[in-house]
Parts: structure tokens; sequence; C-alpha cells
């Protein structure tokens, strides 16, 4: 039986409406998604300028940092300048030192708030350089005039370099400075100064670090006592005499040294490149019946010059004494073309005492030439052997002849009891130049000391406390 008219409209009307609301259901998934979309977006286009913004912030503030660095720089190099060339116009000790003073702390200042930019070490490396010297060099004449004594013609000289450069280096950063001001120059740009990039750059380019850098190339060498003093940083071993050996020669070399048939077998154990000492290290076995025969040595691939050995054994009861000990060291120098060394001081320990010896001639004694020798004290064998002061400092000096008198120089020494001579002698500084003076020894609370007295200008250098003590003699 089939539906009614008014069934089948009912039907067809309910079809609709079901279809209707699908419709509006899908149609308010499609919303959704697209608000949902157009959300993200919109929180991403947000998210981007907020990061945007941020980054030009913090761009325009590290900016601001690099520019107040930079204005800090140009000042400080300004007032090295102005105060070098005061220095030199100076005419009294007081007023030098003061204006040296303040040069050494402009100077300092002008080196580290260089580091605060954003450049290479490479990059500024010849420019940190000078800045250091120049505050050190100062600090050093400054030190010397408070003493009284007056600037030489070469620190004066010394001194005119610098404040050429310094001249030079105010008027480079100047033009940077206006390079920077005009936008012709950007601290992204500066940062990437030795890059590939860079180095493609024209001679249109504006004025950089690299091309201020490259004119200090031709800066002199300075030498003076202080830390940053250049034949410090370029030291060289004096002593080093020869032309390059091979291993096998070497090992010859090491053969006479040690004497004829001590060595039994040698092997190498490396190559030691330091770039002042350049040597082969050696594995040694010795000859006879012990069980400890291993020693080791450094043999120099300039001239095959043994700079060191060591044979570390057990030794057996004292049969020697020192003063023994230390003529074997002398003639075990003597025979391997070591004259006119004096032995000084000495430690006993563990049955093996080291002595040191300097070497000495014309009446002076240069400390900074040493040689260590370890003898043991139960057959006298030379058990060890360091020279590497002697082949850092040995060379023919010379120094002039002192300013002052020996009793001029001993009237000097106002502390202490029984002061006695002990000649000239050649000292070294903690910046690795060397001192002519007079040496003398004396008594203080029962305690033996030594005071040297520079020969030139009479400034008391250097105060030694010998230490006497079972273990030997030595000096602080």
């Amino acid at each position: 039986m089939g539906m009614s008219n008014n069934e089948e409209r009912n039907l067809n009307e309910e079809t609709e409406n079901k279809e209707i609301k699908r419709e509006l259901r899908e149609s308010d998934a499609r919303n959704r998604t697209k608000n949902f979309v157009i959300a993200i977006l919109l929180a991403t286009t947000i998210f981007g300028a907020y990061q945007y913004n941020r980054a030009t912030l913090l761009r325009r503030q590290l900016d601001n940092a690099y520019n107040r660095a930079f204005h800090e720089l140009i000042g400080y190099v300004q007032n090295v300048e102005l105060m070098l060339l005061k220095a030199r116009a100076t005419s009294s000790n007081q007023l030098t030192a003061e204006t040296l003073s303040d040069v050494w702390r402009e100077a300092s200042a002008a080196s580290s708030t260089l580091t605060q930019l954003p450049i290479s070490t490479g990059v500024i490396s010849n420019t940190k350089k000078f800045l250091t010297q120049v505050s050190d060099l100062s600090r050093t004449i400054a030190k010397q005039n408070t003493m009284g004594m007056e600037m030489s013609e070469e620190q004066e000289q010394t001194l005119a370099n610098l404040h050429k450069f310094s001249v030079s280096l105010k008027n480079n950063l100047s033009e940077m400075h206006q390079d920077l001001i005009n936008g012709n120059l950007k601290w992204e740009n500066v940062a990437k100064e030795e890059t590939e990039e860079m180095k493609e750059t024209s001679e249109d380019m504006p004025k950089t670090f690299s091309s201020i850098n490259s004119e200090f190339d031709e800066m002199p060498t300075l030498i003076y006592d202080g830390p940053y003093s250049e034949h410090l940083q370029n030291k060289k071993a004096l002593g080093l005499t020869g032309d390059k050996v091979t291993e096998n020669q070497a090992i010859d070399k090491l053969n006479e040294f040690m004497g004829k048939d001590k060595i039994e077998n040698v092997q190498k154990l490396s190559d030691n490149n330091n770039g002042i000492i350049d040597t082969y290290n050696f594995k040694m076995t010795l000859g006879g019946d012990r069980k400890d025969r291993i020693a080791e040595a450094d043999v120099s691939v300039k001239g095959g010059h043994v700079i060191w050995f060591l044979y570390n054994r057990e030794t057996g009861d004292k049969k020697i004494d020192v003063q023994k000990a230390m003529e074997i060291g002398s003639k075990f120098l003597s025979d391997r073309g070591y004259k006119n060394m004096k032995q000084s001081y000495y430690l006993n320990n563990d049955g093996i005492a080291t002595i040191n010896y300097a070497y000495h001639k014309d009446g002076i004694t240069y400390y900074p030439d040493l040689i260590k020798v370890k003898v043991a004290l139960d057959n006298g064998e030379v058990v060890g052997f360091e020279a590497n002061g002697y082949y850092m400092n040995h060379r023919e000096r010379d120094f002039g002849p002192p300013q002052i008198t020996e009793e001029q120089a001993r009237q000097l020494v106002k502390k202490g009891e029984n002061i006695k001579s002990s000649g000239l002698a050649v000292i070294p500084t903690n910046y690795g130049t060397e001192l002519l003076c007079y040496e003398f020894t004396g008594k203080l609370d029962d305690k033996d000391f030594l005071v040297y007295i520079n020969a030139y200008t009479g400034k008391e250098e250097q105060v030694l406390i010998i230490i006497n003590s079972d273990e030997g003699i030595l000096t602080m």
C-alpha cells in the first residue's frame, strides 16, 4: 500500500531539512578552520613584527654601545697623543714622570676599550700591541724619572717615534668615526673584517681597523724593562750556534757528550718544537749491570747541543762531599767545552748535589748564563745536566765601564754587617733584560744576604737572602 501525498511531502521536507543542516554544519566547520588559519597568520605576523622590532632594538642598543666605546677610544688616543708630545717638551724629571704616568693610564684604558668593539683579535693585533707598549714604556720611564734619572737620547727618540704613530692612529680613528656618522661604515661590516667577504673590498671602501692595523707593521722593536717589551715576545736562544743537524747527527753529538761507550742504545721519543729551542728528545739505555739504566736527553736541532740530560737512579751511601762534587762538575763542563764557569750555590737532596755554575769572564759573573750539574755523592757520577739558561742568554756583552766606583757602591749598602765585595755581576730582570751591578755580601740577624747595586746609577736593584741548610746553600 503506497504513501499518501501528505506523508510523501513530510518525508521530502525532512530530507531537505537534514541536507540544510548538514550544509550548515560543513559551512560552520569551514568558517572555523578559516578563522583559525587567519588567527594563526595574524599571530605569526604579530610575533614576526615583535621579533623584528626586538632584533632592531637590540641591534640599535649594540650599535649605541659600540659607538659609545669607540667615542671613548678616540678620546683616550687623543689624550695619549697630546701627553706624549707634552712629555717630549718637559724638562724636569718630576713633570715628565707625572705626564708619562698619565700616558700610561690613558693608553691602558684605550687598549681595554679596543677589546670592547666587535673586532677579531687578528684585525687589531698590531694596534693593541702599540697601545700596550706605549703604556708600559711610559710607566717604565716615569718610574725612572721619579728616581732622578733623566731620559736617554734613545728613549727620547723612541717617544718621538711613538708620538708619530699616535698621531696617525688618532687621525685614522677620526676618519673612521666620520664614516660611521655618515653611514658609509656600519658595525656589522666592521665585525666581518678578515672574512672572505671583506677581503674583496676595494681601495674606495672607508677606513677600517684592518687598514689601521697594517700601518703599525713598520713600528720599530721596543727594548725596555716592561712586561710587554717586544724582545720578550720574540725571545731567541742567543747562545745556540751552528747549523741544523739531523736526527742521526744529534745522536752522534749525544754519544760524544755522554762519553765513549756510555750509551748502549738510543731511541728518539719525540720532536719538541717550541719555536725557541727546537730539540730532539731521546731515551737512552746506559751501559752497566744496573736495573735502572734508562736516561733521557734533549739535543738542539740547531747545532746539536745537549740542552739537558737526566739519569734518575737510586744512590747508595755518601762517599764524597759537596766540595769534591763541585770539582767533578767543573771538570765535566770544562771537558765539554764550557770554559770559565764559576760555581755558586748548590742543593743537596737524596744523595745528589745539584750545583749551579755561572759564566765568569774578566772579573764579571754572568748569572743569566747558568748551567746546573747533578753529581751523585755515592760515586761522583754526573747524573744530570741542564743548560737552558746558558743557551738562551750566552753571548759576548759590552756594557761599557761602570759609572760609579766599587767604593761608591759600597757606601750605598747602608744596612747589615761585614759587607764584602764579590766584584761585578750581571743579573737578569723580570723582563728579560740584564743589569751590570756590584755584588756585595753581608750579614743581618745572623742571616747572610746579597745586595746588587747598579754599576751605572747606584740604584739598589736586588737583595737576596742566602739560605744555609742541611740541603745546601740557596738564595731567596
